[in-house]
Order: structure tokens, then sequence, then C-alpha cells
């Protein structure tokens, strides 16, 4: 019965791929994508005032790399 279940979700979701689990899938924007981005790293210098010396280190990190993806993002054609 296991199997006959799963395999009748793998058939569902490939009859209907805009549904997965039941839920369609959100198209988000570039611009959605920069400004959730955005406040990531606003939150992430919030933590950072009261991060421990490795938490601080790993934060000022991922907003670097954060920094990287809203430069890629802007410069990345529109599809």
């Amino acid at each position: 019965m296991y199997f006959e279940n799963d395999f009748r979700e793998v058939f569902r979701m490939k009859q209907n791929p805009q549904k997965v689990a039941g839920r369609p899938k959100k198209f988000v924007s570039k611009e959605e994508m920069i400004e959730n981005t955005l406040d990531n790293m606003r939150e992430a210098e919030i933590s950072m005032e009261f991060a421990g010396e490795e938490e601080l280190e790993n934060l000022q990190e991922k907003n670097e790399r954060r920094k990287h993806q809203i430069q890629r993002m802007k410069n990345e054609p529109l599809t």
C-alpha cells in the first residue's frame, strides 16, 4: 500500500505541475527577492548588536554573500 500511495502522489504531481503537495507555486518577482534579501540583511545587522564573536563573523559573511547576490540579481537579464 505504501508504494501505491507514493506512486499516486508522483502521478498526481506530474499531471498537475502547478501544484506541489496541494499548494500552487507562488511567483516571486526579482524586485521582491531583492527586497526580501535587503530585509534579511537589516535583520542580521540588528542581530549583530547582540551576537557573540563567532556568530558576528557568520552574520557578516552572510551579509557579504547577500550583497553579491543582490548585485547578481540586478545585473541578471529578465527572462
